[in-house]
């Protein structure tokens, strides 16, 4: 019986997190492209290994929205928490971004040197601020169109 009712709620939390991430790509990529000056990759000589970056952190991001809406569905049993549990729904989300993001700033920044902030990175203790920040904004605005697109009548455009 546990096993149906994870599929019932894997199928179409599956689908909404495609939505979700797809969404997420377009602000994520916005935000990689502002706090680009707060990493030393900007100074690059290189415009391709910029926009190699760039890329690859915006894609690294969906998959983490994905990723954080997958989990706060099956936490909260509901693939349709934007709508139905906005509040839980998105503090999970937020949640599950935010510990991923300070884990993933810790590791690559201080153990893989994978990169590096600028000295224009504001820092909390030693995680850069704007990609902490990040996972605070992203989530939010990511819901509030996603619960407006769902109230858009069908038929109209969104």
């Amino acid at each position: 019986m546990r096993n149906t009712a994870a599929i019932y709620i894997a199928r179409p939390l599956l689908g909404r997190a495609l939505r979700w991430a797809g969404l997420s790509v377009a602000l994520n990529l916005v935000w990689e492209v502002a706090q680009l000056p707060l990493y030393t990759i900007a100074q690059d000589p290189s415009a391709a290994r910029i926009a190699y970056a760039v890329l690859h952190c915006t894609v690294g991001d969906a998959i983490i929205a994905a990723a954080d809406f997958v989990l706060a569905g099956f936490v909260l049993r509901d693939a349709e928490w934007p709508s139905s549990r906005p509040w839980s729904g998105g503090a999970l989300a937020i949640l599950f971004g935010l510990a991923y993001t300070v884990y993933s700033e810790w590791h690559n920044v201080y153990e893989t040197g994978a990169w590096a902030y600028s000295a224009r990175m504001p820092l909390i203790f030693g995680i850069g601020l704007a990609p902490s920040l990040q996972w605070l904004v992203v989530p939010v605005a990511t819901l509030l169109i996603v619960r407006a697109w769902d109230r858009t009548p069908a038929g109209q455009s969104r």
